[in-house]
């Protein structure tokens, strides 16, 4: 597949420590896991239709959710922006997003992302 997508060890490095401790049963690669909900999301793709060598689908979409409500992705995010630095200009370009059509009930299921830290624009 040549438009498969891995996250590299170097990449992975500094944000390993916002991933949740393994209790237990160790689990699936996280680098393998987040390359595959990176991969999925960046396509539009189902789930089921992420490829096997990111492992099996269920995995990716339970990993995806548990790190959603654990606010996993949100402390990874609010790091990498601090890493950024101070900017002069933000822009946000929507001209490509969609949404779903179950994405409205996402606040109802305490999916939606946590903004209330976040920097306000000036």
């Amino acid at each position: 597949m040549s438009d498969f997508l891995m996250l590299t060890p170097e990449q992975m490095r500094p944000i390993e420590p916002y991933f949740p401790l393994s209790h237990g049963v160790p689990r699936v690669d996280d680098r393998r896991v987040l390359s595959g909900i990176l991969f999925v999301i960046r396509n539009g793709l189902r789930w089921r239709d992420a490829p096997a060598d990111y492992g099996p689908h269920k995995t990716i979409y339970n990993r995806f959710i548990r790190w959603s409500r654990l606010g996993v992705f949100n402390r990874i995010f609010a790091e990498l922006a601090a890493q950024g630095g101070k900017t002069d200009n933000l822009m946000i370009d929507a001209t490509h997003l969609k949404a779903h059509r179950t994405a409205a009930s996402l606040l109802k299921k305490g999916l939606y992302p946590d903004v209330s830290d976040a920097a306000v624009a000036d």
